[in-house]
């Protein structure tokens, strides 16, 4: 498999990698078995994915811990990235080295910022990582959700800057006006998270309303939805009337829905690696049927044009859960 560089790092990693949210079982995705989290984990390894990411808030830290014992006698192969939930750069060190605990491991490869805080200065920020940087207790330091002035704004600390792990999908394209192209600009990988939208995107819902709330949060939905909170009218009609158009050119294409979105999404110039969430061997099978399958440029624009309009509706505000933390 093609391994992509990481901005400035030197890290190669897959186009592919292994979202790790659920490992470790919790009340948004529900139990998950450790025999699951080490059979995926061996097999994307010998299918030559080596990217997992996770985080210390994901389930309290138990997917942490989860990717450790699946990763056991093979860590060397492996590229973990792991984020920080609240950049205070006096806790930094504490909460990089509890992760490294739970991980089982003396370094992590990409030490990622979870979400900005604009409450705290980027420069301390930085400059904390850095020394972790310097420590050897990471190796590269990236962020994640950050919009264009946040970036800028880490960017101007001097600090190298590998990696902005971002939302992005055929539904969800509003990196690409302005946010895409700083980070091509700036060498700064993108790991492009929910190919799918949380399973939006393998075409099983056929309405807003057989979306359960819990997966309904964005702000394509309206905003009197429960567990919404992006204060925006949303664009239901629209994103269901291009999913009938996304549907229409995989059945064309005679594969699943799932796997043109998530091939299209590594197709794209600047995307270093599509973050997916897979759960057990039979998910993992399925995506890797992703790898084999390359889109022609003809289907590329037919997705790019059919899928314009929601994007010039909904905007280039990247933040599709709060509207606003991002900018």
């Amino acid at each position: 498999m093609e391994m992509r560089t990481c901005g400035k790092s030197g890290i190669e990693i897959s186009p592919m990698g292994i979202g790790c949210w659920s490992y470790g079982g919790g009340d948004y995705w529900g139990p998950q078995a450790q025999s699951d989290v080490t059979a995926v984990a061996n097999a994307a390894l010998d299918a030559g994915i080596n990217f997992f990411d996770t985080a210390e808030g994901y389930n309290n830290g138990r997917s942490e811990e989860a990717l450790a014992v699946a990763l056991k006698d093979r860590r060397h192969e492996a590229i973990i990235g792991t984020k920080v939930s609240r950049p205070d750069p006096t806790t930094i060190r504490e909460h990089c080295e509890a992760s490294l605990q739970r991980l089982q491991t003396d370094y992590v490869d990409i030490y990622m910022i979870h979400w900005p805080d604009d409450e705290i200065a980027i420069e301390e920020s930085m400059a904390e990582l850095t020394r972790l940087q310097e420590d050897g207790l990471i190796r590269a330091i990236g962020v994640s959700n950050f919009g264009v002035e946040q970036l800028t704004a880490a960017l101007n600390t001097g600090a190298s800057i590998a990696v902005n792990q971002l939302c992005y999908n055929l539904l969800s394209r509003a990196i690409e006006p302005e946010l895409l192209p700083l980070c091509r600009e700036q060498n700064v990988g993108i790991l492009g998270y929910m190919p799918l939208l949380q399973g939006i995107l393998t075409g099983q819902y056929k309405s807003a309303d057989e979306i359960p709330p819990v997966h309904s949060r964005f702000r394509h939905f309206r905003d009197d939805r429960e567990q919404a909170s992006h204060g925006e009218e949303g664009a239901e009609e629209e994103m269901f009337e291009t999913l009938e158009a996304i549907r229409e050119i995989s059945e064309a294409e005679q594969i699943p829905m799932s796997r043109l979105a998530i091939a299209w999404a590594m197709a794209r110039p600047g995307i270093t690696c599509m973050l997916v969430g897979t759960r057990n061997i039979n998910e993992l099978t399925q995506n890797l049927h992703v790898i084999e399958y390359t889109p022609s440029a003809d289907v590329i624009e037919s997705l790019d044009t059919i899928t314009a309009p929601l994007l010039e509706q909904m905007g280039a505000n990247p933040d599709y859960f709060t509207g606003a933390r991002i900018h």
